[in-house]
């Protein structure tokens, strides 16, 4: 994983476990690899993957079972949300950088119909 020197490693490392949640590799319920496995698979330390299980665990996206693990939680509402929230701060970030491109709403709009259309296939 390659990380941004503007952003703290744990929110990366979470940031990439929500995308991995959201886009379907982990599911609700599903036991996450251990905080070792997940520390060499990210080359960080054991302790910055603590940092992001912990912040996970207090939105409740992750729940952990003594001496099991961590798990996705079953909650389908909370997960819903947590995809919505990612979402829309994606989208507004895209919004946001097209904008300083000079783009404003209809432009935009269009941009990104035509972007579509032409890419569809892909």
């Amino acid at each position: 994983m390659d990380f941004k020197d503007n952003i703290p490693i744990y929110v990366q490392i979470e940031q990439y476990l929500y995308r991995e949640i959201i886009q379907g590799n982990l599911q609700a319920g599903q036991k996450l690899p251990s905080v070792r496995q997940l520390a060499v698979k990210l080359t960080v330390n054991v302790n910055t993957v603590q940092r992001a299980l912990q912040e996970m665990n207090s939105h409740g996206i992750l729940y952990t079972k003594r001496g099991e693990g961590n798990f996705v939680t079953k909650d389908e509402t909370l997960l819903a949300q947590m995809r919505k929230q990612t979402m829309d701060e994606e989208l507004a970030q895209f919004v946001e950088n097209m904008r300083k491109y000079g783009l404003e709403r209809d432009k935009l709009v269009q941009a990104l119909t035509e972007y579509l259309e032409e890419h569809d296939n892909d």
